[in-house]
């Protein structure tokens, strides 16, 4: 079983200004590296290696730079730049290796084959952590951990590491209200939850929305808190004062820290939120059935605002690893005519968007948001009182009944 736990440092003067002359050398580190496996990209990237033409001369292909080439060159880098020699190696080696990552991501894809965009270099400011891939496990003495060429830092541990976890590596970052580290920690010794099958006892069905966060297929509806919206008044505020500051001065930097604790409150406002829903929809049921929405493609239409406010796709992300966690799972599904199927006999009932009631010739009454999270159960584990023909069987009313006392 594999945790994080995120702590808050209290960095001395001289502790700062070590680190962040780390992540300035490091930032230098990641974009040469990153340089050199563009030119070789350049270099390389046509795909004729033979020409028929005789006095045609093609030039010899240039060696690819590797994980284990580039980390062997670090030693040249602090050859020629002795204050490469302050840094630990083995955070100079996982700068390397950061390189490979989104270089691989950009040209192979990750193993679902999903391909992320063209790396960029780090401008100054943007390079903000920095990884250590191996901890002592002893390193957390009380209100300290120990950080190696760094020496003891104090930190908030507001609450205490588990009992039998190995911490694995330790991450600094840098955010806009303070310095935080990661600690990664792993226990073998957890035995892993076995999930049972999805059945309609153990499973729910949400409809996301923007009226509503989210409907169960319960029929209990969730608020959309709208954190951005409510904070965009102050948000435009603190923009309108950054404009007028000169670029380069003290006020301008103060600006720029103002705006960016503002956007942070909002981004921890919606993470809490999600977690927090989480939480309580993992309490009844060990399943979450919902739409299998294309939310990079929503969030370009006119509702782009609300859809990324509402932060859809953090909340399924962390709905996955949760559930995983406790046992169970998410099971995204189809979205099509989630709406207009009737979520008791099947039949089509077409709407427009300005309906909001589902009602069918069978009797069925419910919210249309309430209907699309009854389908989404029902695709995710089958319907409880139809066969596969569709027909209704004779406890159709009855199941109906008991949905509606409850």
């Amino acid at each position: 079983m594999r945790i994080a736990y995120q702590y808050r440092l209290r960095l001395t003067a001289q502790q700062q200004a070590t680190i962040d002359n780390w992540l300035e050398l490091l930032r230098r580190q990641y974009n040469y590296r990153l340089a050199e496996r563009f030119n070789w990209w350049e270099q390389n990237r046509c795909d004729i290696d033979r020409c028929s033409i005789e006095v045609c001369h093609l030039p010899e292909l240039k060696d690819q730079p590797d994980f284990y080439s580039q980390k062997r060159d670090l030693v040249n880098s602090k050859a020629l730049f002795p204050d490469y020699a302050d840094i630990h190696s083995q955070v100079l080696q996982n700068c390397v290796e950061r390189v490979k990552k989104t270089f691989e991501r950009w040209l192979k894809g990750n193993s679902s084959g999903k391909r992320s965009g063209k790396p960029r270099f780090k401008g100054k400011g943007r390079y903000r952590s920095f990884t250590f891939p191996q901890i002592k496990q002893d390193c957390v003495d009380g209100k300290f951990i120990t950080l190696p060429k760094i020496g003891k830092v104090k930190l908030i541990l507001h609450r205490p590491l588990p009992d039998g976890f190995k911490l694995k590596t330790a991450t600094i970052t840098h955010k806009a209200d303070g310095w935080y580290v990661s600690l990664s920690l792993e226990d073998l010794s957890v035995p892993e939850l076995t999930a049972d099958a999805p059945n309609w006892e153990n499973t729910v069905g949400i409809d996301m929305g923007l009226k509503s966060f989210l409907v169960t297929s319960d029929g209990e509806p969730v608020g959309i808190p709208q954190h951005y919206r409510k904070a965009e008044k102050r948000l435009k505020r603190l923009q309108r004062q950054l404009s007028r500051k000169k670029k380069g001065s003290n006020r301008r930097r103060k600006a720029v820290k103002r705006v960016a604790k503002a956007h942070l409150k909002v981004a921890n406002q919606r993470r809490d939120f999600h977690h927090k829903t989480v939480n309580k929809l993992l309490l009844q049921y060990q399943y979450i059935a919902h739409e299998d929405l294309n939310i990079k493609g929503l969030a370009r239409t006119r509702f782009a605002k609300s859809i990324n406010d509402a932060g859809w796709s953090q909340f399924l992300k962390i709905a996955a690893y949760k559930a995983e966690r406790a046992g169970g799972g998410t099971l995204p599904k189809n979205p099509a005519r989630s709406t207009i199927d009737c979520s008791d006999c099947g039949a089509a009932v077409p709407k427009t968007l300005a309906d909001r009631v589902h009602s069918c010739s069978c009797g069925a009454v419910y919210d249309r948001d309430h209907n699309a999270a009854r389908n989404m159960k029902i695709r995710a584990v089958g319907h409880p009182v139809l066969n596969r023909s569709g027909n209704v069987l004779a406890i159709a009313g009855s199941h109906r009944e008991a949905h509606a006392v409850s």
